[in-house]
C-alpha cells in the first residue's frame, strides 16, 4: 500500500506578507515578534508550510516506512491562540514550562493567547532547547 504524503509542505508564500495580513493587530504584532525571534534563535529563514511559519527542516523516517520533511520549529496564528510548534516535544521542558506563564500544550504544540502572558526569556529558552533536542535527533540538516 502506498504511503500518504504529508499535507503540510513548504510553499512559496512570503511569511512576512502572511503575518502582515493578520487582521487582529495584537496577534499580528505578536507574530511579527515571533517571526524575528525564531529566525534569530534558529538561524533559519522563515518558510511557509501551509498556514504555519516554519524554520529549518529535517527528514524523518518512521519505523512504518513513512517518511517526509518537516520544519524544526514554527508558529501559526489560530483563531483562539498562537500555536507554537516545538517538534521535539515538551517532555524535557517541564522546568521551563513551569516558569513560562499562562499557556497550554500538547505533544508538540504550545498554545499561548498573547505573548504578553508569558516570560519571553523563558520562551527563548524553550525554543533553544527544542532546537538543541532536534539537532541531536536529526543532525544531518540539508536545510541550512
Amino acid at each position: 500500500m502506498a504511503m500518504s504524503e504529508n499535507k503540510t509542505k513548504p510553499t512559496p508564500q512570503s511569511p512576512a506578507n502572511f503575518v502582515a495580513a493578520i487582521e487582529d493587530p495584537i496577534k499580528r504584532a505578536d507574530c511579527q515578534i515571533l517571526l524575528g525571534l525564531m529566525e534569530r534563535l534558529s538561524g533559519y529563514p522563515p518558510v511557509m508550510w501551509g498556514k504555519i511559519v516554519g524554520f529549518g527542516g529535517y527528514h524523518y523516517i518512521y519505523e512504518s516506512g513513512r517518511e517526509g520533511d518537516f520544519f524544526r520549529i514554527g508558529f501559526a496564528p489560530r483563531a483562539q491562540d498562537l500555536s507554537i510548534y516545538i517538534i521535539a516535544g515538551y517532555e524535557e521542558l517541564s522546568e521551563e514550562l513551569s516558569q513560562l506563564g499562562k499557556h497550554k500544550f500538547g505533544k508538540s504544540c504550545l498554545y499561548i493567547k498573547r505573548l504578553s502572558h508569558v516570560d519571553l526569556e523563558v520562551f527563548e529558552e524553550i525554543v533553544l532547547k527544542g532546537l538543541a533536542i532536534m539537532g541531536q535527533k536529526y543532525p544531518d540538516d540539508k536545510w541550512t
